[in-house]
């Protein structure tokens, strides 16, 4: 793609009402996930499992984009159909996960720095010719004691940049995901402390690297207390501040924010997002980029058998078109039981 299809893809991607399915859960995840409903993580069953998300109907309508594992993006459905082709049927954009995780950063004890730049050109080339239109990277930042460091902050940083260049280079929109943890005690103070720091280094970073703001997206975390604080920040602050360190932050270029849960309930997420939405317009769009927020009554409702599969698929609607709503300041708690019936 060239670079205005780039910025066109982006804008497709992240424009109101719709958000991303983050449906990227490595074999580990995933093997957890399927344990907790006593089903065996065979290649068929994660298949199964995720063939029933892409064919909810209508999901097309609140989910503009999906983010595939290796495993999924090569997958095809039980009746032969490659999933990438149910996916576009949808109206969804497929995407790719391409970092390798986060390993131990040396010489920073409790800090992670996340792999995959080895090679990465040549993955992007293949996961563009299988149907991948953009792809994603997901960096870790933990707050704690002394932590994070200024070195953990600008591997991270560095290394996000280096791959959202890699990825303009093969024609496809890279979403930069700086993740600050919710793990630990720390108020909400310390969180958009660390947030600002983190988005300033990364796109300082992305600058260097000469990579296109109008072809990114940006998958931070919320500014939220950490989960361990005994004076969690009521749903206003949580706004509030999560905006106002996106405005200091994050240059209008940049057409789409889409946050990811992190943690959160399936619901907090959403009424955060909404409450965000609901303060005003920005330069930027801010949507999701959810995957257990969206998924996990989901995967409750199916538990492994086919009989529950439109169950479950109605759940994740549900789920779906709340978001949505939240998109567009228009959610409200009331719904959740109303539309849910």
């Amino acid at each position: 793609m060239s670079a205005s299809q780039l910025a066109q893809t982006a804008q497709e991607i992240a424009a109101k009402p719709r958000g991303i399915l983050a449906a990227d859960e490595s074999t580990g995840t995933i093997e957890k996930r399927l344990k907790s409903i006593d089903v065996v993580s065979s290649e068929d069953n994660r298949r199964d499992y995720r063939e029933l998300l892409f064919r909810a109907e209508g999901l097309g309508e609140f989910v503009s984009g999906v983010i595939l594992y290796d495993e999924t993006i090569r997958q095809k459905a039980a009746d032969g159909t490659p999933l990438v082709d149910v996916i576009r049927g949808q109206n969804m954009i497929p995407g790719i996960k391409v970092d390798t995780g986060a390993k131990d950063l040396a010489g920073a004890a409790g800090e992670k720095v996340t792999e995959g730049l080895d090679g990465l050109r040549e993955r992007l080339a293949e996961y563009r010719d299988i149907g991948a239109r953009f792809a994603k990277w997901r960096a870790v930042i933990t707050i704690g004691e002394g932590i994070p460091s200024d070195a953990c902050i600008s591997a991270n940083a560095h290394a996000l940049a280096r791959y959202a260049a890699l990825v303009q280079e093969a024609g496809l929109v890279p979403i930069v995901e700086p993740e600050v943890l919710m793990d630990g005690s720390h108020d909400i103070v310390r969180c958009y402390e660390v947030s600002e720091k983190t988005l300033k280094c990364v796109f300082a970073e992305l600058a260097a690297q000469g990579v296109a703001l109008d072809g990114i997206l940006l998958k931070p975390n919320m500014v939220l207390s950490g989960k361990d604080c005994p004076n969690q920040a009521g749903i206003e602050e949580v706004a509030e501040k999560t905006v106002q360190c996106l405005k200091d932050c994050v240059p209008g270029e940049v057409p789409g924010i889409a946050f990811l849960s992190g943690g959160q309930s399936d619901e907090d997420a959403t009424a955060h997002l909404n409450a965000m939405n609901a303060l005003g317009k920005f330069d930027w769009n801010l949507t999701f980029s959810y995957g257990r927020a969206l998924q996990h009554p989901t995967l409750i409702r199916w538990g492994g058998k086919a009989e529950n599969i439109a169950a479950a698929q109605a759940s994740l609607l549900h789920r779906a078109r709340m978001n949505s709503l939240a998109t567009k300041g228009e959610y409200s708690p009331d719904m959740e039981q109303a539309l849910a019936a």
